[in-house]
């Protein structure tokens, strides 16, 4: 249900994307990524929506958002927040959803399409909102996972759902841990992944 001249940006929930390709057994190479979407339409923006820890030396993601930042990605980042829970284990929260419908709502006069990378059913009053400004909506998450990552209320308002296991051969890449260490593969990657 995609159209060459349609407009479209991609809106990526980066914990709930990466939670989903874990679960199936698959890492995302967001260079393949891009390009698969800039094949279904003319992208207009690639938006991935992430909480950073800013309090750790280093981060495990930072890679990731720089690599993103420097290919084509616009990075809406904030900082996450640590604390400690009622059983005294540590927990952190960062959720990006207001900033990702803000910005889908200020988009959606200029798109023909989004293309929501989440499972949220939190996002459900947006999808709404976005068709009823005429912009068609793709959800992509997992329903193959157990317990499936995707609200199946999400999934029904949703134009059209892409179920993320269907694009493991088009935009994705075995786990890091089961990839050859990098100093002994011979290929650079093509991505960078978590």
């Amino acid at each position: 249900m995609f159209y060459k001249d349609d407009r479209l940006a991609l809106f990526i929930d980066g914990s709930s994307l990466y939670a989903a390709g874990k679960a199936l057994g698959f890492d995302i190479d967001y260079k393949l990524l891009r390009q698969e979407f800039m094949r279904r339409g003319k992208m207009l923006r690639a938006i991935y929506y992430t909480a950073l820890l800013e309090s750790d030396d280093y981060s495990p993601i930072r890679p990731l958002v720089d690599w993103l930042h420097y290919n084509g990605y616009s990075m809406v980042t904030k900082p996450a927040k640590e604390y400690i829970d009622s059983m005294g284990r540590r927990k952190v929260k960062g959720n990006m959803d207001i900033e990702l419908a803000v910005d889908a709502l200020e988009l959606a006069p200029r798109l023909d399409h989004a293309v929501l990378f989440s499972g949220d059913g939190d996002f459900k009053p947006l999808v709404e909102s976005l068709q009823r400004q005429g912009v068609r909506v793709s959800v992509v998450s997992t329903i193959r996972s157990s317990p499936p990552m995707i609200a199946d209320d999400l999934r029904r308002q949703a134009d059209n759902f892409i179920e993320l296991d269907e694009l493991r051969d088009v935009i994705g890449r075995p786990p890091r841990e089961q990839r050859e260490p990098r100093e002994t593969r011979s290929e650079e990657p093509s991505g960078v992944g978590r």
